[in-house]
């Protein structure tokens, strides 16, 4: 059963009606308060994050920075109600690639639930194939999330020592690395990779800037699965990583 955590410095009416409507869809609710402590002590791996915003919430920014990174490295969906200069405040903590559909005040429940229901049933993480993709630009991100969360599960790392944290705890079916990184670069990255016993089979593509024959020959000798340029259309970015995992998938079947 999947889960959604509402975070919400009250308890409200409103909150007891989206807990109710949640539920009569299925769905597993947790309420806790924007408290790092309290959330930490949802044993079970969250689902979807509702932010209930008012003033209060607004005050706590360092759950706010908690609840970002922890949407980031587990790719949890986040959703947000409150007025616009409450979801104004939060926006300058949880960046907008993170947070993916905000309700003004008042709303209409049912609305509200169908919508995010809705989401998790097209882009939910059941059975989906789960991509880090690595770059230190927001905007390559959010671009590369767009492109490929419809059929993926998508983390996102804006540095090469946030993909080497998450590498710690988590296993992705594909990494999508940026060559050209600042202080940790792509090449650093995947020359750990491949140096921990752990992860050192976990397939790897470049998607980068630099195509030059020098640049290409020196990241090809670590033996990554592919070499993406920026400059590619996205469509065929898309085709390029979905026929990388159709092969897997026939090596499989073939007992290769």
């Amino acid at each position: 059963m999947q889960n959604v955590v509402i975070i919400s410095q009250v308890q409200s009416y409103l909150i007891l009606s989206l807990k109710d409507r949640f539920e009569r869809s299925d769905y597993e609710v947790i309420t806790v308060k924007a408290d790092i402590d309290a959330i930490n002590q949802i044993e079970e791996q969250i689902g979807i994050i509702l932010l209930y915003v008012d003033e209060k919430m607004g005050e706590e920014q360092q759950a706010l920075n908690y609840i970002k990174d922890r949407a980031a490295e587990e790719d949890i969906p986040i959703f947000a109600i409150g007025d616009i200069d409450e979801l104004a405040t939060v926006e300058k903590v949880i960046t907008k690639n993170l947070i993916r559909q905000k309700f003004q005040r008042p709303i209409n429940v049912t609305e509200v639930v169908s919508a995010i229901t809705g989401y998790e049933k097209k882009y939910g993480k059941q059975n989906k194939k789960k991509i880090l993709v690595v770059d230190d630009s927001g905007t390559m991100l959010r671009n590369v999330k767009g492109w490929l969360e419809e059929s993926y599960q998508v983390t996102l790392a804006n540095s090469g020592a946030m993909a080497i944290k998450y590498l710690s705890t988590n296993r992705p079916d594909l990494v999508l690395l940026d060559y050209e990184m600042p202080v940790v670069d792509g090449k650093q990255v995947l020359e750990m990779i491949r140096t921990e016993h752990d992860f050192a089979d976990i397939p790897v593509m470049m998607l980068t800037n630099k195509g030059d024959k020098e640049t290409i020959m020196q990241v090809m000798a670590l033996k990554p699965q592919g070499y993406l340029l920026k400059s590619m259309e996205p469509a065929k970015i898309v085709k390029s990583i979905d026929d990388f995992f159709e092969e897997i998938k026939r090596k499989e079947l073939m007992g290769m």
